[in-house]
């Protein structure tokens, strides 16, 4: 078994390398890469099959990376090992997975222990893992509300872009009504029609508050709306 660490940090590299060895007697060879972009080169040379990968790097972020090592070789097993719970991260990892793979994500601050014991279950015995702390971002974010759906999340996203209704609708393959409905079901969900005194009905745009509210929940993030507009150029030609 070979490992492919993709990590910036290199004191990060190092405690990984470590942990990698102490949690998998059988790995024969760990391998290193300093960004996401240098990571996809190494998987590619290494053909590695195992990956421990940062989420937050510069030249190319770890999502970013393993959907091109994923897109390469879908079998791969990744571990995400990040200091972010927000929401939008989480989903970004989630809608890059392919079918019948198995991934890991797992928290910075989690105990070394606890580190070891995902590298066993994601690499050894194929078993997803899902920090406790992530799993939980949702109820935090919403409280007793239900989270947002995938299609909301998606139509959010769309939104943040700068897409307009009719926009999403042809790019979605729906109705514009059903756009609308969805906009509907977000709105409530993030509670914008509340507002922060008497008078102030009809101060905001609703489609520009449900963004802040997303961002400010950290449902969304700078990194999901860059990738949703790199996608959304690429699919134009732009």
């Amino acid at each position: 078994m070979d490992v492919l660490i993709v990590e910036d940090d290199a004191l990060h590299r190092a405690f990984l390398n470590e942990a990698v060895r102490a949690a998998l007697p059988e790995c024969g060879q760990v391998i290193e890469a300093e960004n996401g972009l240098k990571g996809e080169a190494q998987a590619r040379a290494s053909r590695a099959e195992h990956v421990v990968m940062d989420l937050q790097m510069n030249e190319r972020n770890g999502i970013e990376a393993a959907r091109t090592i994923w897109r390469e070789r879908p079998d791969t097993k990744i571990l995400f090992w990040s200091n972010y719970s927000d929401e939008a991260y989480v989903r970004g990892v989630a809608r890059i997975v392919p079918e019948g793979a198995t991934y890991g994500y797992v928290l910075k601050s989690a105990s070394e222990e606890r580190l070891k014991l995902a590298l066993r279950s994601v690499f050894v015995e194929s078993q997803c893992v899902i920090d406790r702390e992530v799993r939980g971002i949702q109820q935090k974010s919403f409280g007793n509300s239900p989270g947002l759906t995938d299609a909301e999340y998606e139509i959010l996203v769309d939104v943040a872009v700068g897409l307009t209704d009719k926009a999403i609708a042809q790019r979605k393959h729906l109705s514009l009504r059903s756009v609308q409905n969805r906009l509907q079901q977000l709105y409530e969900k993030l509670d914008v029609y509340e507002t922060p005194g008497q008078g102030s009905e009809g101060w905001f745009n609703l489609r520009t508050r449900a963004v802040a509210v997303a961002l400010s929940r950290k449902v969304l993030n700078a990194s999901a709306i860059e990738r949703a507009e790199r996608d959304l150029r690429q699919s134009a030609g732009i």
